[in-house]
């Protein structure tokens, strides 16, 4: 099954909703992020479909002056050998507000967890509903999520110097 066909069927699924960014080698579906949940687990149920591997979870950090941030899943259908690429784009909070939110999908494959936890620690999203959301890479009492573009090191963490002033 092809990329149009598929993008077809989850548009009679979900709607208008549901686009398509055709710019580099590989077309990526759209959603919208307070859906993927929905569309994951239509996407692993549905007998045409059956995508029952998720390999990866890239998260993206638009920064401050765009103010959004980005999940990517990658999807396969192992029976069917069929690949797809979704991205959902959601606003990015500042310093002063909560972390922004998005349905989890571990509950639909289990590689999610792990994945969901890099993208919590690293860049600060979380993941409602995730069964065990806490830092995977990094301590536990670790200030600020590193790979966020306005992340500014801790001097020191534990007595340890983290970064170095310059003179």
């Amino acid at each position: 099954m092809d990329f149009e066909a598929i993008k077809q069927i989850l548009i009679s699924q979900f709607g208008e909703s549901i686009g398509s960014e055709e710019k580099g080698p590989q077309p990526i579906l759209t959603a919208p992020a307070d859906r993927i949940a929905d569309i994951c687990r239509f996407l692993f149920e549905d007998e045409r479909l059956y995508f029952d591997y998720l390999p990866c979870i890239t998260a993206i950090d638009n920064g401050p002056a765009v103010a959004t941030m980005e999940l990517i899943y990658h999807l396969i259908s192992i029976p069917y050998g069929h690949a797809l690429t979704i991205k959902i784009v959601f606003p990015r909070n500042t310093a002063e507000q909560p972390l922004p939110s998005v349905s989890t999908v571990s509950h639909i494959w289990r590689t999610a967890d792990w994945h969901e936890r890099e993208a919590f620690d690293l860049m600060g999203i979380h993941f409602e509903n995730h069964p065990d959301l806490r830092r995977i890479l990094l301590p536990e009492d670790w200030e600020g999520h590193p790979l966020r573009k306005d992340y500014s090191a801790q001097e020191k963490y534990h007595g340890i110097h983290v970064r170095y002033a310059h003179d």
